[in-house]
């Protein structure tokens, strides 16, 4: 069975076509910077690699790009299912499911809790329709590993009719992203129990307790903005800013959803979004940036010391995603001042790069710490097969 897995992020695409159960990659590749300036365009098709600068302004132009790259280079191959990350499936979506015009419909009606991906991920869904008309498609939700969260932890402390007539509760999100990682680390370090805090960053950014390989603990909520300080998302938030932006200076509340969703976090800080940017900025002593770097690595720290409570206990730390994976700078931020809680970062070896699973901890580090490449189109494809077969 050929499935081709589409991950769209808040400013990436990635793609693979996998041949399941083997596993086989045939092709693969990455949209990145979507809507931004220097959109890049990678891709592998049959081992041979490409790279193109594009311009891309949304999803739907980035999907319609790789639906003509692969037919027309696949070499008649067929392909049997579509499977689309959805960030945002409610209580509702538990389970990876076959897509349907009531599902399209549901994901519809959450956009406003995923405004920046619910969009794109039903663009994609409606692209992929067309251009593969006779193709199942099918849904992996972000949302469904949390669904594990204890309700002390996923409740509001808000009155009880909120959550009894509107589900308003913490859902958290990269559940794809997270379960492979804590699965990747648990193997890799042999463990019978665990407990693991995995640290996606990206353009968006969550961190995750995992317990015995079940999510306990997560950073974001009832939607994709609070928690950590990311690309264009302002984190964690006092209430009364809201306030005082309607009451005082006027916003509409769909202003203010923008103004935190759209141009906060590093953009706002810095008027980048793009972290790598941050921090050839920084390099040049731009002060606003050095002061995004620490303060986007400091929210992290206290995430981390707060999850080893709820966890009692670490056995490991895993950085994971586009950030994680890549930015040994920001590791470096994040693993500063952690002795107490036997978090020992080797700096040789959190400078090397690698594409496989690798320890940056130093020899004698109470706690591993390991870099681990996330592969959610692999675990969407795992659990899309396991659907239909």
């Amino acid at each position: 069975m050929n499935l081709l897995v589409i991950n769209a992020g808040s400013s990436s695409l990635k793609f693979q076509l996998i041949e399941m159960p083997l596993g086989t990659v045939i092709s693969s590749g990455l949209v990145e910077r979507i809507g931004l300036e220097h959109t890049k365009f990678h891709y592998t098709i049959q081992s041979e690699e490409f790279s193109e600068a594009v311009e891309f302004s949304n999803h739907k132009e980035a999907l319609e790009a790789i639906a003509q790259k692969i037919l027309s280079k696949s070499s008649g191959r067929t392909i049997d299912t579509i499977v689309h990350r959805v960030v945002h499936g409610g209580e509702q979506f538990s389970k990876t499911t076959i897509i349907t015009k009531e599902v399209k419909d549901k994901i519809r009606e959450l956009c406003a809790l995923a405004p920046l991906h619910n969009p794109a991920n039903l663009a994609c869904i409606e692209v992929a329709e067309v251009v593969f008309p006779k193709a199942t498609q099918v849904a992996v939700f972000d949302t469904a590993f949390h669904q594990t969260i204890p309700e002390k932890a996923y409740r509001y402390s808000i009155p009880n009719e909120f959550y009894d007539k509107h589900k308003i509760r913490q859902y958290g999100f990269h559940g794809t992203s997270h379960k492979y990682v804590s699965k990747k680390a648990i193997e890799f370090l042999r463990l019978k129990h665990s407990k693991i805090i995995t640290v996606h960053l990206g353009n968006g950014c969550s961190i995750t307790a995992v317990k015995d390989g079940e999510s306990i603990e997560h950073s974001m909520g009832y939607g994709p903005t609070n928690g950590l300080i990311m690309g264009t998302r302002s984190g964690d938030v006092d209430q009364a800013i809201i306030f005082y932006l309607m009451d005082t200076l006027n916003y509409s509340s769909s202003q203010v959803q923008d103004l935190l969703q759209k141009e906060s976090g590093l953009k706002g800080l810095t008027g980048f979004s793009d972290l790598r940017d941050i921090q050839n900025e920084a390099q040049k002593g731009n002060k606003e940036c050095l002061l995004a770097l620490q303060m986007m690595a400091y929210r992290v720290q206290k995430f981390i010391g707060s999850y080893i409570a709820a966890l009692n206990g670490l056995d490991a730390l895993v950085f994971t995603a586009g950030i994680g994976e890549n930015s040994d700078v920001m590791r470096s931020l994040i693993c500063q001042h952690m002795d107490y809680f036997g978090i020992q970062l080797d700096e040789e070896k959190n400078k090397l790069r690698s594409k496989n699973i690798r320890s940056i901890s130093l020899e004698g580090s109470k706690v591993p710490i390991l870099v681990i490449p996330t592969n959610e189109e692999f675990e969407m494809a795992e659990q899309a097969y396991g659907l239909l077969t």
